[in-house]
């Protein structure tokens, strides 16, 4: 990815390889405070010395005696002047990492973010400028548009992909059917007249207009207006509590779409037991198509099977705009936590969605509660936070995921990883000895401060380890396009596609050399000759290694 980021952590000072602090050079473009001083307090900032375990004693003394706040500087190589870049270059050849003691590595973001793709973004030039800005999954909303307009799109980003270095795209479809507006509303689903009857509240846009079912004919709803507002096309209607989920002939018809495209994941919507998700994964089986299935969490009626829902998919989407129209609206963000802390004790992917950068959809500036929103959900562990009518048809849709991978970064930069997993964090792999070296190799990246590196077929141990959340980045190193393009959505993981060879120390030299600094064009792999990495091998299959075989390295690139 084009976009970088220099952060300064509070754990350490920046030392240069002698012991002596950085120049002021680079001084001037980022201070650093050292952990003495935010930790340790004055006695420490005194002393300048800490000792660890009563063994282990570490310099981190700096020349300035000035308290600095944590910083997070975006930047990007296109846009950097020559001598900021030189800067930045610099800086990384000096990790801010004290011997034994935790520090966060300079990594990129880690949260990851869902864009949706629509009227305002689907040309050539937006999809690879919202891609190289912040996008790492593309949604196609199948509400909207046609096939031939999202084929469309499904082969930009398969375009971007092929050509990319740095990043790749995966690609979501959403199965939902919408709202469309002449003088009357019409709406796109076949039996709505019959699952509605008289009393019966539909609400638009998560609730932001609500109309009561007065009477009906045979094929039209005459409704009381309760809640008013602007009737735009486009816009989501449910029935609340009525309409019994099953897939729909126009699912069919998507799901048929998204197989013969090969897409990464569907999203699917209104899922109230695990049958629909058994329903379409065999159907899948049956396709031989290597799809996941994402559950939307949008009704009232899918909170008692939560946790059998969520076993039964791949990952689920907290759609809280539907939900805040259903249930009591101080229960949502209650919702959303434990959702969040479900499918990361499950090893399942979460997206947390809508209304996130609501305001930007007309206005080019967030509000503050929504920066606040977006700080939560990387904070509480979401893999993913998306982006829906922001991107997809209005005026600001770069702005918008400008906004969202700022905050993200920034408030990555302020987490720290004590006491942040969940107690019951990989149940779902308890069978498996993979998961006690996923938690040893995360143990590892937050004590060394380092980044960790994955070899993966099926993509199994590089998001085992996504969901330890270790402080480094995770390089997973797959030589299946399928499997780079899914790990996209994983927080932390940076998907690398590369050949393996039949030597396992060929692969392994071959992918060191990759992730090193050379240039300006490779800045976003950020390794340096001379730094550590942990290298895992495990997980579902075997590669270079006995079945009964696993091991963690940790080498010098």
């Amino acid at each position: 990815m084009a976009q970088v980021v220099a952060t300064r952590s509070i754990q350490g000072s920046m030392l240069s390889p002698n012991g002596r602090s950085l120049s002021t050079r680079s001084d001037k473009f980022l201070k650093p405070a050292s952990f003495a001083v935010k930790v340790l307090g004055n006695k420490a900032k005194r002393s300048g010395r800490v000792s660890l375990k009563s063994r282990r004693v570490v310099d981190t003394s700096v020349r300035s005696s000035s308290c600095v706040e944590t910083q997070v500087v975006p930047v990007s190589p296109e846009n950097m002047p020559n001598e900021q870049f030189e800067r930045l270059i610099e800086m990384q050849k000096f990790s801010d990492t004290s011997v034994g003691m935790w520090s966060k590595p300079t990594v990129r973001r880690k949260t990851k973010i869902v864009c949706t793709v629509g009227p305002s973004t689907n040309t050539r030039e937006m999809i690879w400028k919202l891609a190289e800005a912040a996008m790492n999954v593309a949604r196609m909303n199948m509400s909207h548009g046609d096939h031939a307009s999202h084929k469309k799109v499904i082969d930009l980003v398969k375009e971007y992909n092929a050509q990319s270095k740095d990043n790749t795209i995966a690609i979501m479809l959403d199965t939902k059917r919408g709202v469309s507006t002449p003088t009357c509303a019409s709406v796109n689903y076949d039996d709505f007249v019959n699952d509605v009857e008289a009393g019966d509240m539909l609400l638009v846009d998560g609730g932001m207009m609500s109309f009561m079912v007065k009477s009906k004919t045979k094929d039209s709803v005459k409704c009381e207006v309760v809640d008013g507002g602007e009737l735009k096309s486009r816009r989501h209607l449910n029935a609340e509590e009525k309409v019994q989920r099953y897939l729909q002939p126009l699912d069919w018809e998507d799901i048929k779409f998204g197989v013969e495209n090969k897409v990464d994941f569907y999203a699917v919507s209104i899922v109230k037991d695990a049958q629909v998700v058994q329903e379409l994964k065999n159907y899948l089986k049956g396709c031989d198509a290597d799809i996941h299935v994402i559950v939307k969490i949008e009704s009232a009626d899918s909170i008692p099977n939560l946790h059998s829902i969520i076993t039964a998919s791949d990952g689920a989407m907290v759609a809280r705009g539907d939900l805040g129209a259903k249930l009591p609206i101080e229960e949502v963000p209650i919702l959303q936590g434990k959702i969040i802390n479900l499918c990361r004790s499950m090893g399942k992917a979460v997206i947390v969605a809508t209304n996130m950068l609501e305001s930007m959809i007309v206005h080019p500036t967030p509000t503050r509660a929504e920066v606040s929103d977006i700080a939560i959900a990387v904070r509480e562990g979401a893999d993913a936070v998306m982006l829906s009518g922001e991107t997809a048809y209005e005026k600001f849709p770069l702005k918008a995921a400008g906004v969202m991978h700022t905050v993200a970064l920034r408030t990555e930069a302020t987490i720290t990883t004590s006491s942040e997993m969940p107690a019951n964090l990989g149940q779902a792999f308890k069978n498996h000895l993979s998961e006690m070296f996923a938690y040893h190799a995360t143990m590892m990246s937050n004590t060394l401060g380092i980044s960790t590196v994955v070899f993966t077929k099926t993509g199994f141990m590089a998001i085992l380890l996504s969901h330890y959340r270790p402080s480094g980045t995770i390089y997973a190193f797959t030589n299946e396009k399928k499997i780079q393009q899914r790990l996209a959505l994983y927080q932390g993981v940076c998907p690398i596609y590369m050949e393996f060879s039949g030597d396992a120390e060929e692969t392994f030299a071959n992918a060191l050399a990759t992730l090193l600094v050379n240039s300006k064009e490779s800045l976003s792999k950020k390794l340096s000759k001379g730094e550590e990495i942990v290298i895992v091998q495990s997980g579902s299959q075997p590669i270079w290694r006995s079945q009964s075989t696993h091991n963690i390295q940790v080498r010098k690139v």
